[in-house]
Formats: structure tokens, sequence, C-alpha cells
């Protein structure tokens, strides 16, 4: 079983940074994509940013120009550069890799969550 494990969440004060980290333990396909998301309490999960084996990438209207998303396929991991943090970006944020097999299907591993509380 593949096992993301995710680091670098922690308290930060408004208008600063934190690099969120995660690593696949192993690869059983080839990756089709890497995205970050996060759920605040009472809210739903949702995406933050999101990066595709093409190397595309879509970032949330909320965190557009303030966050980045980077991977390392030959290490299976994934990145989030989170700048000027603002308040309503408190929340447990999850890894997702996304694996692709050869019979047209895909398989998702999710990280064990990591908080991140901006004060203000």
């Amino acid at each position: 079983q593949v096992q993301l494990v995710e680091s670098g969440g922690g308290l930060v004060q408004a208008g600063g940074s934190l690099r969120l980290s995660c690593a696949a333990s192993q690869s059983i396909f080839s990756i089709d994509a890497m995205g970050w998301y996060r759920q605040a309490p009472g809210k739903q999960r949702e995406l933050v940013a999101v990066r595709t084996s093409g190397d595309s990438t879509n970032y949330a209207d909320s965190v557009k120009g303030r966050f980045t998303i980077s991977s390392d396929n030959a290490k299976n991991s994934v990145y989030l550069q989170m700048n000027n943090l603002k308040p309503e970006d408190t929340a447990v944020y999850y890894c997702n890799v996304r694996f692709k097999s050869p019979y047209y299907t895909t398989v998702d591993y999710w990280g064990q969550g990591t908080q991140v509380t901006v004060s203000s």
C-alpha cells in the first residue's frame, strides 16, 4: 500500500510563509497528477492546487499569486510553497497523488493531513 507522508505545517502569523512537503513511499504506476487540498472546520474539502504529468497547473482563485505547487516525480514528491498567508488559509492540508494504470483507470492516495494555522 502506498503511504503519503506530509510535513511542513505549523503556526504562522499573517503575511508569513510555509512550505508543505509530501512524499509517497513508492510509485505503483506512473503519476497522473499531484495536488493539495484543504479542509477548514465546517467546510467541504477544496482543491488548492494541482499539477499534472503534463506540467499544467491549476490554483484556487483564493490562492493565486500566493501559492506555488511543484513536484519531483523521481522522488514521488509534491510541494506547496505558501506565501503571504492569510487567516482564511487556516485548514488541514492534504496532499494527493494520482497514479494512472495501463487499464485506463486511476488510483488516488492521500496524505494524513497537516495543520496550517494563520493568526491575524
